[in-house]
This record gives structure tokens, C-alpha cells and sequence, in this order.
């Protein structure tokens, strides 16, 4: 079994491999690294197999998404800890060895990412985890340094490591027997807040999660998907809504999923000056999918965490902002992480 093993699931990405891969090469420290391609149609495979014969290939035979093409992979390659690593990625020289001493020297740590900072403009965070990712009472995910689509400038004020409630799923770090323990990623999500569901059995389980700023990594971001992309409106609200009824405490879950979908209705204000009729009629379809899993199989996956993992942990005992992020951001004016997070 590997120590380490680097998994970039890619699909028709062969323009991100060519510019990121030789980084990741470069500084993977002798590792294994993994190209699990989705049945891509366009050269990947036959691409990387030319220009980088080392790199171990995975030919998935079709495109399950995020959660299912990582699952797949992934029940295919035997390592101590994973790092699961979007193509969109350029790592830097010495990320590795502090995430790797980290998970070492802390067994309670079932995962843990980098800093991310945006390629296109290195002095920014970056979107999808930024220094690490939180969450509000009402399932809204935020960042140490981005919340909604306000980034801040890394002036190092988020650079000590911090136990954040969900890791970035461009740049994962995670103990290779916990993925499995813990049943993987939710399939059904096929992308977009699998890893925050992820997460949150990990927190369920007894074990923690950390940003550790000392390793930096690049992202992209929006590779696959647009931000504006109706597709990923509909993902983002389906899945925050699952992953609210798989994960909340009983007392509470009804009363906070209820408010959920109240103010995903009124969100969905902010569509209409900009005449985005796509993305309102996405939170519509999201809800109804979000009702019609809850007499398929949300309930049952619910009480296979309680049976296998543990009783959902109350908020307070959690990275779980008791504040509401919406409120904060749009009536206070709180657009970075320490002035959301101060009384």
C-alpha cells in the first residue's frame, strides 16, 4: 500500500493536464500520480499516456460526476491517505510534506486541505476553499477569506492552522480508510457539496478537519461549470437541502430545512433584474428533486449514518456558525471571515 496517492479525476480536460500536471509531477515527491478519466471524449488518455507514461491511468467507463468518478477511482487504488486533486490545480514546491506531517502527527485528523489562492490573480483566495471552508446554522457554506462571491486579499491574516468544518474538494487531503469506512461520496450529489456532506460524517465519526496554510496550491476554479450555469444552481441547492436531512440533529432538522427553503425562495429574487429565468426555474426543479429523495432513499441514508457512524452532533459542538452568513453579508455588510465571525 502507497503512503500517499494523487488522484486528478478528469474529463475532456486535457488543456488542464497539459498546463498542470508537470507541476504536480514535479513536486509529488516520487508519489503515484493518477489520472481517473471519466470517459472523456476528447485525447486525454491518449495524451497523458504519450507525454507522461509514469502517470498511472484509470479508464472509467462513463461520467458519474465528482462523487461517482472519485468513488470509482478510488476503489481502485490503495493508499494510507488520498489526495484528491482537481486538474485545475497548480501545486507548489514543499505542499505536500506539511499536510503529510500533519495526518502523521495527528491521528484525530481524518482530513485536511491547503490554502487556495486564485491562478489568475495569485494575491486573492479562491473560491471553492480558500483557507478553509464553514458553514451557517442554515447549511449556507462560506470561507476563511470568501464568503458568497467576495474573495479577499491573502495578506497572511488566515495563515495558522484552523479547524474549519469542511475541506475543498480542488485539494483534499483524507485518510484513505475513513473514505471508505464512511461510504465515500454521496453519489447521488454527482458534484457540488459532496465533500461538505463528506465532511460532515468525518465530524459525525469523532474526527476532525484542518486548513493548514503552510502548503498553498492554485485553482482555477469553474473548469467544469460556469458560476452563472443554471445546471450548477440546481446541484447547489438540491444537495445543500439532502445534506441538511442526511446530517441535522433530529430536534432540529425539520424546523432548520423548513427556513432552508424559505429563504432559497426568496434567493431566488436576485435572478430576476438580471433576467436569469434559467437559474429560478433551477431552484424550483432543485426543491421538488430535494422532495421526491425524500421518499426514495434520503431517509434510508439517514439512518445508515446514525447505524454505522453516530448520532448527528448539535451545531454548537460543531464548526457551525451560529449566525446566519445571509444576514451577515447582506444587511451587515460583513464581507470577510473575522468580521462575520466576531460577536
Amino acid at each position: 500500500m502507497d503512503k500517499i496517492a494523487i488522484v486528478i479525476l478528469n474529463y475532456n480536460g486535457r488543456n488542464f493536464l497539459e498546463k498542470f500536471l508537470p507541476s504536480v509531477i514535479a513536486h509529488s515527491e516520487s508519489y503515484p500520480i493518477y489520472v481517473a478519466d471519466s470517459a472523456s471524449k476528447d485525447d486525454s488518455v491518449a495524451w497523458t499516456r504519450a507525454h507522461y507514461p509514469s502517470v498511472r491511468l484509470i479508464e472509467l467507463p462513463q461520467n458519474r460526476g465528482y462523487a461517482g468518478g472519485y468513488n470509482a477511482a478510488l476503489g481502485q487504488i490503495e493508499a494510507e491517505y488520498y489526495v484528491l486533486l482537481n486538474s485545475d490545480v497548480e501545486v507548489t514546491a514543499n505542499w505536500l510534506a506539511p499536510m503529510v506531517q500533519f495526518l502523521d502527527t495527528h491521528p484525530n485528523v481524518g482530513a485536511c486541505q491547503p490554502k487556495l489562492l486564485a491562478y489568475h490573480d495569485k494575491t486573492q483566495f479562491e473560491y471553492a476553499g480558500a483557507a478553509g471552508g464553514f458553514m451557517d446554522w442554515l447549511g449556507f457554506p462560506y470561507c476563511r477569506g470568501r464568503i458568497f462571491d467576495h474573495c479577499e486579499t491573502d495578506k497572511g491574516q488566515y495563515d495558522t492552522p484552523m479547524p474549519i468544518f469542511w475541506a475543498s474538494g480542488a485539494c483534499l487531503f483524507i485518510r484513505g480508510h475513513l473514505f471508505h469506512e464512511l461510504g465515500g461520496f454521496d453519489e447521488d450529489f454527482f458534484a457540488h457539496m459532496e465533500e461538505i456532506d463528506l465532511c460532515w460524517r468525518l465530524h459525525t465519526g469523532g474526527h476532525e478537519i484542518y486548513c493548514l496554510p503552510q502548503s498553498t496550491v492554485y485553482h482555477v476554479g469553474g473548469g467544469t461549470l460556469p458560476p452563472s450555469n443554471p445546471f450548477k444552481t440546481y446541484l447547489n441547492y438540491r444537495n445543500s437541502l439532502a445534506m441538511l436531512y442526511k446530517n441535522l440533529p433530529s430536534k432540529n432538522r425539520f424546523g432548520i430545512i423548513f427556513w432552508r427553503l424559505v429563504v432559497d425562495g426568496i434567493s431566488a429574487i436576485r435572478f430576476i433584474p438580471k433576467g436569469e429565468w434559467a437559474n429560478i426555474w433551477a431552484i424550483i426543479r432543485a426543491h421538488f428533486a430535494f422532495y421526491g429523495w425524500i421518499g426514495r432513499n434520503l431517509s434510508q441514508k439517514r439512518e445508515k449514518i446514525i447505524r454505522e457512524i453516530g448520532q448527528p452532533k448539535e451545531a454548537h459542538s460543531l464548526p457551525i456558525a451560529p449566525k446566519s452568513v445571509i444576514w451577515g453579508y447582506f444587511v451587515k455588510g460583513q464581507k470577510t471571515f473575522d468580521s462575520f465571525s466576531r460577536p
